[in-house]
């Protein structure tokens, strides 16, 4: 299930999504945050181009939407089922958990989406050492 050639491979290891060798993002940690969100602008290995088209990581804003509001949901059962918070009480866990995972939906929503359009390719390596 994570082993190499799984988008969930590509996602869970900041890997590029064609050749599951290069790093998708600059900074390996995350919580570091000056620079956690910087991606590199093609792969060091295959060489894809990160950033296919202008505007292109738009769309990861409604991945991270989607991962926002799982995170929101599952937020409030807990809070409401074990700490027996009421509706507005919940309010302050929900923004105290959205803004600690907020790193980690933010990359996740990115690598994510350039998973929806490439797909893994294990002779990607081999054909950019043959081209040079």
């Amino acid at each position: 299930m994570f082993k190499k050639g799984s988008k969930l491979y590509s996602i869970l290891f900041n890997k590029c999504p064609r050749c599951h060798e290069g790093d998708f993002m600059k900074e390996k940690n995350m919580f570091k945050l000056n620079r956690a969100f910087e991606m590199h602008v093609h792969c060091s290995k295959c060489g894809l181009k990160y950033m296919m088209e202008p505007s292109f990581y738009y769309g990861a804003m409604y991945v991270n939407y989607a991962l926002t509001v799982g995170i929101s949901i599952a937020t409030f059962v807990i809070v409401s089922l074990f700490f027996d918070f009421n509706l507005v009480e919940s309010f302050i866990p929900i923004v105290i958990v959205l803004v600690l995972s907020a790193p980690v939906t933010i990359r996740f929503s990115r690598i994510g989406w350039i998973n929806l359009f490439v797909k893994y390719d294990p002779n990607a390596i081999k054909s950019k050492e043959n081209a040079q």
